[in-house]
């Protein structure tokens, strides 16, 4: 046996296992979306939230010192990706990130924002190392304001082509629920359940003031008036175990916060006394 014929028979064979595992990922990809909560008829589910938040007006400036501006994002489907070059989950997704602006670079747009503080050298050769083909900006307090809720990261905000932000992701996610929510925010055609939920401040923090529940508050033995009114303050002073929230919206995201349910509970009482 030849050796052209071994190394010809070898190339056969990696093609094979490549045919046979890019399948495999493939449906794996299927049935973990099929199989998360909130599936059905066989079909993967994803959610937007009907009270969307719209994103303020805002100029910046990438790691290039080109202008951007969230006015400039209408008409696309945007990705606000708050990441950090330390950020292990962050820089796992980038890859994903990198081939969904690549693959719909007509209806989609993402933007990186870098959590660093360090250099802005660093965040620049970390991009041009990554060959990350969108924009990359450094967080600002403006940007913070603007995209309120990142406990965490890497955090994604998701915006329609009206500049609303219609759900956020806190974590490392299967990049696939993100393609199916560009393409069908695009007005591409897909086969997926779409689901229009009422957000109460989980998803935005900006609709936390809608609540009419408080985890762990009872506010059943106040009258209508009285409800109104401590829903009102709940949302107005702020918690002061330093996560910069509301006390609504501390109780509503931070559920084992240890200081929100004092802070709630003299709220209640002095409202139950008046």
């Amino acid at each position: 046996m030849n050796r052209r014929y071994i190394a010809g028979a070898a190339t056969v064979m990696v093609l094979v296992a490549l045919i046979v595992l890019g399948v495999r990922y493939t449906r794996q990809v299927s049935q973990s979306l099929v199989g998360e909560p909130g599936s059905a008829g066989g079909k993967p589910t994803i959610r937007f939230v009907k009270n969307a938040v719209s994103v303020p007006d805002m100029t910046f400036e990438d790691l290039d010192g080109r202008k951007i501006s969230t006015r400039d994002w209408k008409g696309k489907v945007t990705i606000v990706n708050f990441w950090a070059t330390w950020c292990g989950p962050c820089r796992e997704e980038i890859p994903d990130l990198i081939t969904l602006q690549d693959r719909y670079r007509d209806q989609l747009q993402i933007i990186g924002v870098s959590f660093d503080e360090g250099s802005v050298d660093d965040v620049r050769a970390f991009a041009r190392q990554y060959k990350m083909n969108y924009p990359v900006v450094m967080s600002t307090p403006e940007l913070v304001k603007g995209f309120p809720g990142v406990f965490a990261l890497p955090t994604s905000f998701v915006l329609d082509r009206d500049v609303k932000t219609v759900q956020k992701h806190i974590g490392l996610i299967n990049p696939a629920i993100y393609e199916l929510e560009a393409r069908v925010l695009a007005g591409i055609p897909t086969d997926v359940n779409v689901e229009r939920i009422d957000d109460n401040g989980k998803v935005l923090l900006a609709n936390a003031a809608l609540a009419t529940e408080i985890p762990g508050v009872d506010l059943s033995k106040l009258t209508p008036e009285r409800r109104t009114a401590a829903l009102k303050r709940l949302n107005e002073e702020g918690c002061t175990c330093g996560c910069k929230l509301t006390v609504a919206q501390c109780r509503i995201n931070d559920s084992e916060c240890a200081i929100s349910p004092t802070i709630a509970k003299k709220i209640v009482e002095e409202i139950s006394a008046q």
